[in-house]
């Protein structure tokens, strides 16, 4: 390993031009991937957001009474998948209503609007299929007359939402393999700058793990580094668009921890695939 680290050490003194243009390169491809997850973040909250805004509500009879309303109250407590539950009385309804709705404040009166229960669902119930199965619990009883939640809103919300999972998904996963292929692009110019060096060490008994050593270390070096930039650029992204456009979120310090690994580990992915395939073009018994 000491060994390996000095080859790693010697290559970069000797063309320290190729080692920063190959971590530049790392970077900016990283980067690349680095801002998609940064739009896949930023898109799942506004989406998390607006699916927070997702509620039920119950309208109730004319002349409910109290014990009917606590029954169901009690009885939608107990679902697991409500979050919290509110009753709007007849009285709370109107004044709300006035509120929103100033220009006909004067044409509505008292006793005009039902009282209702609005149900708040938690964070992964809130699937249409969920939404439909509780609405329909809450009809089965007496005092609700009817049941509003949004369907076609919740149902778009949800495909969506969906869409945004595969595309993420897909385009994630191909922005990794250009990571990796630029990445053993880099290292297969370290290599072929080093070919009759690496054929010295052939004749002189190197083994291929000697040899291959030094450009995996090389490659998940590379790699680390080329990620802490890309994280350095993506946070100045995020400054400036937040300044300038609107507010975005950036990644949380395990994401960016785990994305500079990442990097590392892309970096070893890419160096292990370029060094075996164009090692075994200069030792034709490899």
């Amino acid at each position: 390993m000491r060994l390996a680290l000095r080859e790693v050490f010697l290559a970069f003194k000797r063309a320290p031009l190729l080692a920063i243009l190959g971590v530049t390169t790392i970077a900016f491809s990283l980067f690349a991937f680095g801002l998609f997850g940064l739009v896949a973040i930023n898109i799942k909250s506004a989406l998390l957001e607006i699916e927070d805004r997702v509620e039920i509500r119950a309208f109730l009879i004319d002349g409910a009474k109290d014990a009917q309303v606590e029954e169901l109250m009690q009885g939608i407590n107990k679902i697991p998948q409500v979050a919290d539950v509110g009753y709007v009385s007849p009285d709370s309804a109107l004044q709300r209503a006035r509120a929103e709705l100033e220009e006909f404040r004067d044409v509505m009166e008292g006793a005009m609007l039902p009282g209702s229960v609005e149900l708040r669902l938690k964070e992964g119930a809130r699937d249409p299929e969920t939404v439909q199965a509780i609405s329909r619990r809450l009809q089965t009883y007496p005092v609700v007359e009817e049941v509003r939640y949004g369907r076609e809103w919740v149902e778009k919300l949800y495909r969506i939402r969906n869409l945004a999972g595969i595309a993420g998904s897909v385009l994630g996963s191909v922005f990794a393999l250009v990571a990796i292929i630029i990445i053993g692009s880099t290292i297969r110019m370290a290599i072929l700058a080093r070919t009759k060096e690496i054929e010295i060490m052939r004749l002189v008994g190197a083994t291929n793990n000697f040899v291959r050593l030094p450009y995996l270390i090389d490659g998940t070096l590379k790699g680390l580094a080329g990620g802490a930039i890309a994280a350095l650029l993506a946070w100045a992204a995020v400054q400036l668009v937040s300044k300038n456009l609107m507010a975005a979120q950036f990644f949380t310090a395990e994401q960016v921890m785990l994305g500079i690994a990442a990097g590392g580990v892309l970096g070893l992915v890419g160096s292990w695939l370029s060094v075996g395939r164009h090692l075994r073009r200069v030792w034709r018994d490899a």
